[in-house]
């Protein structure tokens, strides 16, 4: 998934995720590239698309009832460490990310 410079693949990411927690569904939400950014505090209250439900309130949705991860090496590029994280959001790498889609019954999606 991407961030700001891809609006509406991010938003529809959130939107997705936040769509399933509130049907019951359990979702842990990775986020690559440019969404990696999403993850640090006041970054999804500035993004900004027509018709879309606020991103802030989609991630604290979110992280209310599931996860969000930022990938290892994204973080890494962008210098961006736990404690710059919003409280909740981890950085975890392509093993966990692995071992938690081969879990049986999981559905993946990517955006």
């Amino acid at each position: 998934m991407t961030g700001s410079d891809d609006p509406e693949r991010t938003a529809q990411a959130f939107t997705v995720a936040a769509t399933a927690i509130a049907s019951g569904v359990d979702v842990s939400l990775w986020l690559t590239s440019e969404a990696t950014t999403m993850a640090l505090p006041g970054r999804a209250e500035t993004f900004e698309l027509p018709h879309s439900a606020p991103l802030h309130e989609l991630r604290d949705a979110i992280l209310d009832a599931g996860s969000i991860t930022v990938c290892t090496q994204c973080a890494a590029r962008r210098n961006i460490t736990e404690a710059d994280l919003i409280p909740g959001i981890t950085i975890k790498g392509s093993t966990s990310f692995v071992a938690e889609i081969m879990n049986e019954g999981v559905q993946v999606l990517v955006y």
